[in-house]
């Protein structure tokens, strides 16, 4: 037995034959494999798994008759293509690469090593997109916050009007915008993140598989030709035996009649020897032992001849038919991973380019779509803010010598606009009639007790919360941030005296309040504000607290139906009409943006109050908030029996 080391150590055997021998067992290049040749050939055949043999630690396979290796595997698509069995190149893959693997010792390492490169490639892709998916949502949370905050807390204090504040609005609607295009970005890198994830988990689970099969093929094969050489060693020693016999038996024959001079020669001398050493033995146990040994020389023939066909068709199924499976599968996988990866990045790269033309839109719009950021700043008119404001200032103070002397300039300047906040109303009250000469029917709403007015006016639920309510379902139900954002400060407190002198005379649907329906928000909250006794009631306040604190969702939501039962009669009917109302704006948050939570974080102060004491009401803010994000959750369960749905 020779042994041989290929170049990279993989040690295989090649065994030693005649040339007859070895002309007998090559295969022809253009020769078919046939399938009937190695029954596994035939359970073999089910689609591979993709993976195979990693080139660390495991030598390239070299075929036992390493000089017919290039005979036995050479033409290999062309032995394929000539069974009939499906084509295992697909169009559009490249045959050319295929064949010229095929051709090599090192094509399943080669892929194999690949494929760890692309798995590598791919894994940095995903955290990259991962990582700056986290960056790019904290800046569009952080900006988002800012903007909403910032309007919210320019419409709770008293600053500027005018242009100024309509533009410092538009501004804080651009950030919001941005913010949200933000937020749409990290969330198409964070899909694309876990896609490539996911690409790389399916590929190195198929490259292992592939790996395993490859290497139980490869392991048969060596076995068998380790099998066949055995054969051929127990052949050639039975034979040596054969041969040593016969020439014994040939040396017999000379006994009688010596060593005859011109036969002289070594053959003869070793005949001569032969004979010596049968002398005395039996012709009939020498027959027998001839007998013996031919018949075992002959199994040993046949063994061999068995185990080398064996081996050959074994070796033409893994080079014909298994082989490029093997590397077709691993080719496929390498070109999954690559071409996944490509994919993720071009669309990474689109999506950057959208996001930054997006923010470049809306900072400077095209056509008719507005005014952008620098033309809205631009549209700020302080000298007529300032115009107006003076002009209001000084009418709010009537009775002073400020208006007379301002009268002529007044005439310049037009008529006093209606706007009025801050200082501005205690003046309005002072006047007989108020600024607008509506008279005071004396039926307040501010600040009254609930059941007394709604006894007064006879109502199941205050007048003036369901012509705002149906004022905002009317015109804001889409708005963004309805309840969220506040309106001005001035317009807020001259609708709330309209409504407060006369209620009936106010049309919520005109162009004043419809166009600005923030402020109409805006004078509903401040009126649950004002009552005396919140809408939830002091005496009921421990106990939702008490309630919302429980941490199992359904018993919450049990506890809590049963402190809005214990409410009064005014007190649940308001609610009832009012969370149905809040029901119907969550219904289009989508377009408003008012979730559960960010409804219940705008009115948990206001219905509950601020509590007997400002520490303790603090601290019971998020109670609060629970409380009412979990009865507008169960408001069907709550409120709505089943006569009436």
């Amino acid at each position: 037995m020779n042994s041989t080391t290929t170049d990279d150590g993989y040690a295989s055997s090649t065994p030693a034959r005649d040339n007859d021998e070895q002309n007998r067992l090559r295969v022809s290049p253009n020769q078919a494999p046939d399938p009937s040749a190695s029954p596994a050939a035939a359970s073999t055949t089910s689609p591979l798994p993709r993976s195979s043999t990693d080139s660390e630690g495991r030598p390239t396979f070299s075929t036992p008759w390493s000089e017919d290796a290039p005979l036995g595997r050479r033409d290999t698509l062309a032995t394929i293509h000539s069974v009939e069995q499906p084509s295992l190149v697909e169009p559009g893959f490249d045959e050319n690469i295929l064949r010229a693997l095929c051709d090599l010792d090192c094509g399943v390492p080669l892929l194999l090593d690949r494929i760890k490169q692309s798995v590598v490639s791919c894994r940095e892709a995903s955290i990259f997109f991962k990582k700056r998916a986290l960056i790019e949502e904290e800046h569009g949370k952080a900006l988002q916050k800012l903007a909403r905050s910032t309007a919210e807390v320019y419409g709770m204090n008293d600053g500027k009007a005018g242009t100024f504040v309509q533009a410092w609005i538009s501004t804080m609607r651009v950030h919001e915008l941005m913010a949200e295009n933000r937020l749409r970005f990290a969330q198409r890198l964070n899909e694309m993140s876990e896609e490539l994830a996911t690409i790389v988990k399916e590929v190195d689970k198929n490259r292992k598989q592939t790996k395993d099969l490859a290497t139980r093929y490869e392991r048969a094969l060596q076995e068998s030709e380790t099998a066949t050489e055995k054969c051929k060693n127990r052949l050639d020693f039975t034979s040596e035996e054969l041969e040593r016999l016969l020439l014994q038996k040939e040396g017999e024959s000379y006994k009688d009649t010596g060593v005859k001079a011109h036969n002289g020669g070594k053959r003869a001398i070793g005949k001569a020897v032969g004979g010596l050493l049968l002398k005395g033995k039996n012709p009939g146990n020498i027959q027998r032992q001839e007998d013996d040994i031919r018949a075992r020389v002959s199994t040993a023939s046949d063994q061999y001849r068995k185990a080398v066909t064996d081996t050959q068709a074994m070796r033409q199924e893994y080079f014909n038919f298994q082989l490029p499976r093997i590397l077709r599968a691993l080719k496929e996988c390498a070109d999954e991973i690559d071409l996944g990866t490509q994919y993720h990045l071009t669309r990474y790269a689109f999506l950057f380019e959208s996001i930054i033309l997006s923010d470049g839109s809306t900072l400077v719009p095209t056509n008719d779509e507005g005014l952008g950021l620098k033309a809205t700043i631009e549209t700020i008119d302080n000298r007529g803010d300032f115009k107006t404001y003076m002009q209001n200032y000084v009418y709010a103070r009537g009775g002073s010598t400020a208006p007379r002397k301002l009268k002529n300039h007044s005439e310049e300047v037009g008529p006093a606009v209606t706007v009025y906040g801050g200082p501005n109303y205690a003046a309005q009250n002072a006047a007989p009639n108020g600024i607008f000469g509506l008279q005071d029917r004396g039926k307040p709403t501010f600040g009254i007790d609930l059941a007394e007015q709604m006894t007064r006016d006879n109502v199941e639920v205050p007048t003036v919360i369901t012509k705002c309510c149906e004022a905002i379902e009317r015109h804001g139900i889409s708005s963004q941030g309805i309840y969220r954002v506040s309106g001005m400060t001035s317009k807020v407190l001259n609708l709330k005296q309209r409504l407060d002198k006369d209620l009936n005379s106010v049309d919520l649907d005109s162009p004043e309040w419809s166009g600005d329906i923030n402020t109409v928000a805006s004078v509903l909250k401040m009126w649950f504000r004002e009552l005396p006794d919140p809408l939830m009631t002091n005496h009921l306040h421990q106990g939702f607290i008490e309630a919302a604190k429980v941490e199992n969702e359904r018993l919450r939501h049990i506890r809590l139906h049963e402190r809005v039962n214990d409410l009064p009669d005014p007190n649940y009917s308001t609610i009832k009409y009012f969370f149905g109302h809040l029901h119907r704006i969550n219904q289009h948050a989508e377009d408003n943006s008012m979730s559960m939570q960010n409804l219940a974080i705008v009115f948990g102060p206001t219905l509950f109050g601020q509590g007997i004491e400002a520490g303790g009401a603090m601290a019971d803010a998020p109670y609060l908030n629970q409380a009412i994000e979990t009865i507008l959750n169960h408001y069907t369960d709550i409120f709505i029996d089943e006569s009436e749905s």
